[in-house]
């Protein structure tokens, strides 16, 4: 009997064995799909959940199909497994706004998937019945909002089911698909640099024109990382100012002039960045591209990277991409992290992520479904959407008039209102491992938030549908990679300064922390910030922030530049904005150059190559050399940029003899202004009470004849008859301004006549109120030698 029961389960051991050995199946990326419809590519969180995935982002409105033709596995019948995810399940929410189906060959799946569990899993679609031949699969979006699909698994085995746990399913996806144990390797570059935004964008282009041969790879399809259509964070900060005024130029080829953070996405020039990085001849540009993995080698003692393995985020196939440097640009710090280099990262208390929007008035009025799901919000839990109206440009912004690559006339902003920066979250959830449950926690509360705009304010907000919401997230602060110098809050606020201070960080210390009075009802996770403004930044010339921090203290041949370079949490509120960033990548690409050049470091560059690294800091961006050994020279047709219109004048800059409201004796009271632009030095001064005056005394070094001339700006409440006088040797003469019309004068000056004065004896320019007809501006006088 015992032998009889020991044969019987031998037999079932080996028919169940005889079964898997002849199971057939096909395993099929929802990302390779050769038609995505109205779905989006997610690449965001594949060191997350493993895989990039197709969202089903409608915005509140069943998006269209998805659809792919593949080889049928075979004939006969087939367990249907799709991973997907009840992206609302971690937080127990009623419903499932992610639903959606699959069809087989046309005949659509009973099941609604998308709504079980709370995290990625694979779920059962029963069986279907399959002929040989092609097989066409489409994902049916039920909603709107946001189902999400990895892949899908048909196996005629019914018994079998797909591995959940993370690095068994990367194994068997890899199996599956059938991809080689080891990636084609593409040919060897001088300079790898990982992650297309601004610093990558510099990086990759400066190296390129100083002849070195770049591979720059970016994991999504558009370039400009949080300054792309995909994210809309306009660029903020100065750039061609400070030591090495031709940093900057490169960013400024490419850089948006958005007049609004959101705003339209034809301002965020996608097409523009991409037009300038196939411009170089020296650049392979690997779009839709993920680095994943590196290989490291070890000489004499030092760690350096050999090559990263990339995926093709489109068919999920590797490249091996060997160089001799590499540049992390990728903003976590990704590259970084996967070669060991030591870093630092706040787990708690950190700056957020946003996922800015826009809705949009129409002439109708427009449905909107029930959401149960969201956030569950009044009116006193967030802030309403501000108008979309085209913001007074700043900064290099301003600078840039007759650059702008969009008529931003012709763009209807008067029915968008926006979420802006503050719609950020994450505050205390882990900057790296729970980004995917941030972002969707913010889509949560946006979606919440439009839905009870429309409940308590249905008037108002009726004709409203929504235009845009970022799906990708807008990530402040994650690793911080230390390199051999770190930049402290406390250096950036008492201007220390270091032999290899060159790039200018402009931005105010700026660090966001939840803002309390939207925090009532959700205070666990808030989802709306407040920015805190530090002091210590001159936003007029910028603090140079050191080279040292652009390269790392471990891995002997990686560079960095982003927001993820060598500087502490403080530093870091400064250093994080894109043009800024963009600038680190035009010194990552030169200093490339010297170490290829001179066979060394990162490191060696600033420890036996510092000059020559100034040197090339010092060039125009649109220099350029043929090769390695080739001289630098400037192409015809070279980008000409507008020239520099900074918001202030530099004492430094003025010819002759300068006199600076700050230094003129001041009676009666004056109000310190910065408002109108350019100003001489560090503002001016504006008032209009009686009696009020402003001496600015000086002597010449030479007795001759001098023009004097004040500087002023227009502004409508200015005076009409602003009086002054000039002390000179021929006494007292008297004028008056119509400080209410340009000064005439380059930079804002007005000539106030020729005068005698003698050598070593005061004299004076003397500005008063009386009768002035409005407010009367101070800024600098002027004194040169007559021609």
């Amino acid at each position: 009997m015992k032998k009889s029961l020991l044969a019987l389960s031998l037999f079932a051991a080996f028919q169940a064995q005889a079964a898997t050995a002849t199971a057939t199946s096909k395993f099929v990326e929802a990302e390779s799909f050769g038609e995505h419809g109205g779905w989006v590519l997610d690449t965001q969180f594949i060191e997350i959940m493993g895989s990039p995935y197709l969202m089903a982002h409608g915005l509140g409105k069943p998006v269209e199909d998805a659809s792919a033709t593949v080889k049928s596995p075979g004939a006969g019948e087939f367990k249907v497994w799709v991973r997907t995810k009840n992206w609302v399940g971690p937080w127990d929410a009623p419903g499932a706004p992610g639903r959606f189906q699959v069809s087989v060959n046309g005949e659509k799946l009973a099941k609604e998937f998308g709504a079980e569990g709370k995290d990625w899993l694979w779920e059962d679609g029963g069986t279907v019945t399959l002929k040989d031949g092609d097989l066409k699969l489409a994902l049916h979006d039920l909603t709107g909002f946001n189902g999400r699909v990895d892949a899908i698994y048909l196996t005629s085995d019914l018994n079998a089911a797909p591995p959940v746990e993370k690095a068994a399913l990367a194994k068997f996806r890899h199996e599956q698909l059938g991809l080689p144990a080891e990636p084609p390797v593409t040919k060897e570059y001088d300079l790898v640099v990982v992650g297309g935004g601004y610093g990558g964008l510099g990086a990759a282009i400066s190296a390129a024109r100083q002849g070195l041969k770049v591979a720059l790879i970016q994991n999504r399809g558009v370039l400009g990382g949080n300054g792309s259509s995909e994210v809309q964070v306009w660029a903020m900060g100065g750039t061609r100012r400070g030591l090495y005024p031709h940093l900057g130029e490169i960013v400024e080829e490419f850089a948006d002039r958005a007049s609004n953070s959101p705003g339209r996405i034809e301002e965020y020039g996608d097409e523009l960045k991409e037009k300038v990085v196939r411009a170089e001849k020296n650049i392979d540009l690997f779009l839709f591209h993920h680095v994943w993995k590196v290989e490291m080698k070890e000489e004499k003692g030092a760690k350096k990277i050999a090559a990263v393995i990339a995926l093709d985020v489109k068919n999920s196939t590797e490249k091996k991409i060997p160089g001799k440097f590499f540049s992390d640009c990728t903003g976590h710090g990704t590259l970084g992290a996967m070669a060991e280099a030591s870093y630092t990262m706040a787990l708690k208390g950190h700056l957020g992520m946003s996922n800015m929007w826009v809705i949009h008035k129409k002439e109708a009025s427009q449905e909107w479904p029930e959401t149960p799901w969201a956030l569950q919000l009044t009116p006193e839990d967030f802030p309403e959407p501000h108008a979309m109206k085209p913001q007074k440009a700043s900064g290099n912004q301003r600078n840039m008039e007759g650059y702008q690559t969009v008529d931003l006339s012709k763009l209807d902003h008067e029915n968008f209102l926006k979420g802006e920066w503050f719609w950020e979250s994450g505050f205390d959830k882990h900057p790296i491992e729970e980004l995917e449950l941030v972002r969707d926690w913010n889509l949560r509360a946006v979606f919440g938030a439009f839905s009870t705009m429309r409940k308590t304010n249905p008037e108002k907000y009726k004709n409203y549908s929504f235009d845009w919401l970022a799906y990708i997230g807008g990530t402040r602060e994650s690793r911080l990679i230390q390199g051999d110098l770190v930049l402290t809050e406390k250096d950036v606020i008492a201007g220390k300064q270091f032999p290899d201070g060159c790039v200018p960080t402009t931005w105010d210390l700026d660090l966001h922390y939840p803002r309390e009075q939207f925090m009532k009802t959700y205070p666990e996770n808030p989802f709306i910030s407040r920015a805190v403004f530090g002091e210590g930044i001159d936003r007029r010339v910028g603090y140079p922030v050191p080279y040292r921090c652009f390269y790392s203290k471990d891995i002997e041949n990686m560079f960095m530049a982003g927001r993820q370079i060598s500087v502490d949490r403080g530093a870091l509120g400064s250093t994080r904005v894109m043009r800024t960033i963009g600038m680190m990548g035009e010194v990552v690409g030169k200093a490339a150059y010297l170490s290829v050049r001179h066979e060394t470091t990162p490191r060696g560059v600033y420890e036996q190559y510092l000059d020559n690294l100034k040197e090339l800091m010092s060039q125009p961006g649109a220099m350029r050399r043929d090769g390695i050994e080739s001289p630098l020279y400037l192409p015809e047709g070279a980008v000409k940029l507008p020239p520099v219109v900074m918001d202030f004048i530099p004492l430094d800059k003025l010819e002759g003899l300068v006199i600076d409201d700050s230094e003129a004796e001041l009676t009666g009271t004056w109000t310190h202004g910065e408002g109108l632009k350019p100003y001489v030095h560090k503002g001016y001064h504006y008032g209009r009470e009686k009696g009020a005056r402003a001496k600015y005394i000086f002597s010449v070094k030479e007795s001759g004849k001098y023009e004097v001339r004040v500087n002023w700006q227009p502004h409508e409440n200015r005076g009409t008859s602003v009086p002054v006088s000039v002390q000179s040797a021929e006494g007292a003469k008297t004028a008056t301004l119509n400080q209410k019309e340009k000064a005439g004068l380059d930079k804002g000056f007005h000539s106030l006549g020729t005068f005698t004065f003698n050598a070593g004896e005061e004299a004076s320019v003397i500005i008063g109120t009386e009768n002035s007809g409005g407010n009367v501006h101070l800024d600098a006088v002027q004194i040169l030698p007559a021609k």
